[in-house]
């Protein structure tokens, strides 16, 4: 059976960005932490990061739902999520192209 893969953490995804920039470990902590508080402060708008994705502020409607223990019907009140939508790029390039 294979060895399942870990995700990557923020400072191996920093070392990484470093080499590949060749900038230092510092620098690409900084940028990564520059794109997190530009994502958080422009998502209601809309924050595209070119070829992975977009964040979207979507407002849910208010629907009616049942308690699965009981079968009692409950509303569920109406809210604003946050989704991220994967872009076309991003799924061609990990899933290949159809």
């Amino acid at each position: 059976m294979a060895k399942a893969l870990k995700a990557l953490t923020k400072s191996q995804i920093a070392a990484e960005l470093a080499e590949k920039s060749e900038i230092t470990k510092k620098q690409a902590v900084a940028v990564l932490e520059t794109l997190a508080e530009l994502a958080y402060k422009h998502a209601k708008n809309t924050f595209t990061f070119p070829g992975v994705g977009k964040l979207v502020l979507v407002n849910r409607k208010a629907r009616v739902g049942r308690n699965p223990a009981t079968g009692a019907e409950i509303k569920i009140p109406a809210k604003k999520v946050l989704k991220f939508r994967v872009a076309k790029a991003a799924k061609d390039a990990i899933l290949g192209a159809k």
